[in-house]
This record gives structure tokens, sequence and C-alpha cells, in this order.
């Protein structure tokens, strides 16, 4: 989707500070950090809202992928919190879907 800015991260055509990257998702760090870990996991694939995957496949691929750049990052074990939100009474702003991770710091309930 051309003005998708995920999908443009994707392409190489917006700068994006990777963390991961293989042929169906992409991780990178927040441009507006909320902990002092907080990173993104996206299909690479354009997926709006969470009500229109229907690949548990590639639901799981993300999440996995989430476990595993915190235990990389070093924060698994402290903890961490991994969100994502659906359409505009979610909190979602881009409308391709992602996964927030956030750890670092101890997070409380409820978040807003």
């Amino acid at each position: 989707m051309t003005d998708c800015l995920f999908c443009k991260m994707v392409n190489g055509d917006t700068p994006v500070n990777k963390i991961y990257e293989d042929e169906d998702v992409l991780a990178f760090h927040d441009i507006n950090p909320q902990a002092p870990h907080h990173f993104l996991v996206i299909p690479k694939a354009h997926i709006k809202t969470l009500n229109d995957i229907d690949d548990a496949k590639l639901l799981g691929k993300l999440t996995l992928t989430v476990s595993n750049i915190a235990q990389d990052l070093g924060f698994a074990d402290e903890g961490y919190r991994v969100v994502m939100n659906c359409n505009e009474q979610g909190g979602q702003t881009v409308y391709h879907i992602h996964l927030h991770c956030l750890g670092g710091r101890a997070l409380t309930w409820p978040p807003g």
C-alpha cells in the first residue's frame, strides 16, 4: 500500500532503526519510546487491523519474534508488555497491524 508508513519502511522508502528482519516480519525501535525498551514488530504484508488477519502462523510468528528479541536484548526475564491496538477506540494510529513491546521498567495496570 503506497500511503502506509509501515509499508514504506518494509520497502526501504522510509528509514527505520531495524532490530530484526526476515521474509515475513520487520522489527524496529519505536520513534517515540514509552519505556527504556520499546520496539514494534510488523508483518511485511499489509494487514490493516487485527480484525483483518486470518493467518494464524503469521500471527504466531509476530508473537515469537517479540519474545526472541526481548531475550536477545536481555530484558525478557525481568518482564515486558506486548500490546496490539485495534481501530480508533483501541488506540490504533497506523493502520498496518503491529505489536508493541515495552520493557525495562515496571509497567502498571490499567495502562491508561
